[in-house]
């Protein structure tokens, strides 16, 4: 019998998806952040620049060129006892249209006592029809902190292009000391263009971006509210369960940001990496 043409393309379609990992840990030694274990496979890679000061800086890269419909990606990093980790992106991820099964990214933080982790990749970037569905799961120890930054853009404004369907799950588990003390899904389907529109949900913005603090309270929040100049999009900070939270909303990824950069350079010692600041 001969096979039906539509499922023998989507055979093809699903073996030629994009697959990559990777796994890492690092460990205070002699007064320095250093790699210990590391496994990548697929298309995922990481890159680790010069020391910087007493941390370590870790940048990866897909050389898949971007995520597409069906492709698995995850990431899973682990900073011991006093560590230090930066962890960022050569470029802006592409999530390009879907027509079957979404994409899927999953992320996982974990930090001993003492350890700081910053995650801090570039922008996310939803193509029409892309369809993704990410998870972030961070452990922290009680003692340890953690700035983590997302940025997801939704159509390049500055080519003329929107998003206007698709698919976009996005959901996030925070644990502090063994106990959960954030946890949040945002799902954004069908006609998503229409839905930022709303007053109530983005006003038309075509960027989104959410900062988290760990640890952070109110006086953080004040502190950060009088050192910031206008913003260039709209801004909302607040503080509860021990960590500080920032919400941004602009009409393109540079606005955003500006100023996300305004509100990590007065809530963060932590320098940038070098990739933000081009």
């Amino acid at each position: 019998m001969r096979a039906d043409p539509a499922s023998a393309a989507a055979d093809i379609f699903e073996a030629n998806r994009a697959r990559g990992a990777v796994r890492f840990d690092v460990r205070l030694q002699d007064g320095m952040t250093r790699r210990h274990h590391l496994h990548e496979s697929g298309s995922l890679r990481v890159r680790f620049p010069s020391p910087e000061d007493d941390g370590l800086s870790a940048m990866f890269v897909n050389t898949a060129g971007g995520v597409a419909g069906g492709d698995r990606f995850a990431v899973e990093v682990a900073a011991g006892e006093g560590s230090r980790v930066t962890l960022s992106s050569a470029a802006a991820e592409k999530v390009y249209r879907a027509p079957g099964k979404p994409a899927e990214l999953d992320i996982a933080l974990t930090a001993a006592a003492g350890a700081h982790i910053t995650w801090l990749p570039q922008e996310t970037i939803l193509f029409d029809r892309a369809r993704i569905h990410r998870r972030i799961d961070i452990d922290l120890a009680a003692t340890a902190s953690l700035l983590l930054c997302e940025i997801v853009v939704f159509g390049r404004t500055a080519m003329g292009e929107r998003m206007r369907e698709g698919e976009f799950v996005d959901r996030w588990r925070l644990r502090r000391g063994g106990r959960l003390v954030f946890a949040e899904t945002v799902r954004l389907d069908g006609d998503i263009g229409g839905k930022l529109a709303h007053p109530a949900i983005a006003n038309g913005a075509a960027a989104i971006g959410t900062a988290l603090i760990v640890p952070g309270d109110a006086a953080l929040v004040e502190r950060i509210r009088e050192g910031l100049p206008a913003f260039r999009g709209e801004a909302g900070l607040s503080a509860w369960n021990g960590f500080a939270m920032a919400r941004f909303c602009a009409q393109d990824a540079a606005s955003l940001r500006a100023d996300m950069m305004a509100v990590l350079g007065c809530a963060s010692a932590v320098p940038l990496p070098r990739l933000w600041l081009n």
